[in-house]
């Protein structure tokens, strides 16, 4: 059997499957609840919008979340990175998927969260300009991000640290929202950019500037996860059933996204997460959202806090970070369930 049909017959088998199941109301299936186990404690949970579309598993899981046993959903809008994880140790939400170096930033400070599962690796590229060839040559460079402590610039930094640079005195940092940071870049006024879907998308489509790191095929970058699951650390105490029903839904639309990403990006369109089917589309198929299963969540946390470590940004060790922001059990039962 040639490599295509194995990942023909994987699709229509992953398809028949969810409609056999019950668990793909994007498939045109409402699903049932999960008999197997008590209901969740509370039918209420609250994830997190925001602008980047990586997160995708968060929104396609909507119908999942019914099926588990949740009657009442609310997406609170807000700002990836430092943002999002401060309202998540708030308890603005009680789950979310976040870019994991602001999650340890979180940890390391001391916040109520815990990260509870790996969900999708290569969501994030570096553009640069002409001056702007490899990660070194940011050196004496001005590099635009949303804030200090975003998404981008914890991941940059991260990247910068690997490489020998110190992202404290090696660059010039500019803060600016996407929208204009955006036409900066394509002006020559800032040096390089690090984009989240749909940025990228657009960025490539414009032939603005050139990726110098893609992290869905780039080492190390793409052997670690992006972005993962986390909560509201009072939540998932109190609430177990109920953390494990919600993480059960999103690593179902993470296999959606994965095996029927048509679907995915019409339903993302669809609910209003973004505006542009095609960058929507792009993005679930270039995203790695096939990778929940096979990598360690505990390896990316130890990858990004031993950079952030060298980045100065992080006083905790990884191994005290891992002790006390992970709870791995709902994930290794849920790969079990659903081999």
């Amino acid at each position: 059997m040639s490599a295509q049909q194995a990942r023909q017959l994987s699709r229509r088998r992953f398809l028949s499957g969810l409609t056999l199941a019950g668990t793909a109301g994007l498939l045109g299936v409402y699903p049932r609840p999960s008999a197997a186990e008590p209901p969740p404690e509370t039918t209420k949970i609250k994830l997190f919008k925001i602008s980047g579309i990586c997160i995708a598993p968060q929104y396609v899981a909507e119908p999942l979340l019914y099926g588990e046993g949740f009657t009442e959903m609310q997406y609170v809008e807000t700002v990836a990175g430092a943002e999002l994880t401060k309202a998540l140790a708030s308890g603005e939400a009680h789950l979310s998927l976040s870019f994991v170096a602001p999650v340890i930033l979180r940890l390391d400070a001391g916040d109520p969260i815990v990260t509870l599962a790996g969900v999708h690796v290569g969501c994030f590229e570096l553009f640069g300009s002409e001056r702007v060839r490899t990660i070194r040559d940011l050196k004496g460079k001005t590099v635009a991000v949303q804030a200090l402590g975003s998404s981008q610039h914890v991941f940059l930094a991260s990247m910068m640290a690997y490489v020998g640079l110190d992202p404290g005195k090696d660059v010039t940092w500019v803060t600016h929202p996407p929208a204009e940071a955006m036409p900066l870049f394509a002006e020559g006024k800032i040096d390089a950019y690090l984009g989240f879907p749909p940025d990228p998308q657009h960025l490539r489509a414009q032939k603005i500037g050139h990726v110098v790191v893609n992290s869905s095929v780039d080492r190390p970058w793409s052997q670690y996860f992006c972005c993962m699951a986390a909560g509201n650390r009072e939540f998932v105490r109190q609430y177990p059933i109920a953390t494990k029903r919600a993480l059960r839904a999103i690593v179902k639309a993470t296999d959606v996204c994965a095996l029927a990403p048509e679907r995915a990006a019409q339903s993302v369109v669809a609910k209003g997460f973004t505006q542009r089917y095609d960058y929507a589309l792009q993005t679930m198929q270039e995203v790695s959202y096939n990778k929940w299963r096979e990598y360690d969540p505990e390896d990316t946390v130890r990858f990004y806090a031993l950079r952030l470590h060298e980045a100065g940004m992080i006083k905790s060790s990884p191994q005290k970070l891992i002790a006390q922001g992970t709870d791995w059990r709902f994930l290794n039962e849920l790969k079990k369930e659903l081999k």
